[in-house]
């Protein structure tokens, strides 16, 4: 499937932990939260325990959140540092018992899981950084249930160019974005391929899985120029309900910071 070297991430945690902890990094899960909910019912039905697999879950801030709902959480990454923060993680919020951790590489997961099937599978922020995004929704799908749930989060390609005119007003640099397939992402320092929303429902459809809800993450946030005011928490208040509002509303999901797509795996 291809993908960037795990000594990338694990040398970019303390970066991440502090974009996750911004008001930006604090959106991109309030909001990822409230799209998945409105589907869990169908994913795990009457919210009875389930068993979710977080697909390069990173240090685990979503796998915790699922496990102490009280699901069974497997999550898998490949950075050994991410993982290592994922198991302090889950043994501060005293939820270790409800998670198994495992240090794949997306391409291994056929094998390791084999025989197992989960009631939702999570694959956010994978796909920038993979070459065949065919053989890694196949994978995700794979490792469904019928019925069960897919939650697909990534860059969103119509986004680049539209934040750096409008909030960095640099037209040039917006036209080089326009054109350029291949990014490096600030936090990692890594190459990275943003997707559009149509392309992997493409891929998902012609998987046979059934589209069942494509959201925007963080449409307006990223092209306000006045950081310092997101810390704010009554601005921040304001700004989380509406991007919530906004998440599922045209035209605005389509040039959102990211792209969150549901679907659900046929029962035959």
């Amino acid at each position: 499937m291809g993908r960037v070297s795990s000594g990338t991430f694990d040398e970019a945690i303390s970066a991440w932990r502090q974009w996750q902890d911004a008001p930006w990094g604090r959106l991109r899960y309030a909001i990822a939260a409230a799209n998945l909910a409105r589907h869990l019912d169908e994913a795990l039905p009457g919210g009875a325990p389930g068993h979710v697999l977080d697909v390069a879950g990173g240090n685990g801030v979503e796998a915790v959140r699922l496990a102490t709902a009280g699901h069974k959480v497997t999550l898998v990454d490949y950075s050994a540092q991410m993982l290592a923060a994922a198991t302090e993680l889950a043994r501060k919020a005293g939820v270790a018992d409800r998670m198994t951790i495992v240090e794949s590489d997306v391409a291994r997961l056929p094998d390791l899981l084999a025989g197992l099937e989960h009631d939702l599978v999570l694959c956010h922020n994978l796909l920038p950084y993979v070459t065949d995004v065919e053989a890694a929704l196949t994978t995700c799908l794979d490792t469904l249930r019928p019925g069960g749930v897919l939650s697909v989060i990534s860059n969103n390609a119509h986004s680049e160019p539209l934040r750096v005119a409008v909030r960095e007003q640099d037209p040039s640099a917006a036209l080089e974005a326009l054109n350029s397939p291949v990014r490096m992402t600030r936090t990692f320092g890594a190459p990275m391929t943003p997707r559009t929303a149509d392309e992997v429902i493409a891929v998902l459809s012609k998987l046979g899985a059934r589209v069942e809800g494509h959201y925007g993450i963080r449409s307006v946030c990223d092209y306000m120029a006045d950081d310092d005011r997101k810390y704010d928490a009554s601005f921040y208040a304001e700004l989380e309900r509406l991007e919530i509002a906004l998440a599922d509303r045209l035209p605005y999901k389509l040039t959102a910071r990211l792209f969150h797509v549901i679907a659900v795996k046929p029962l035959a």
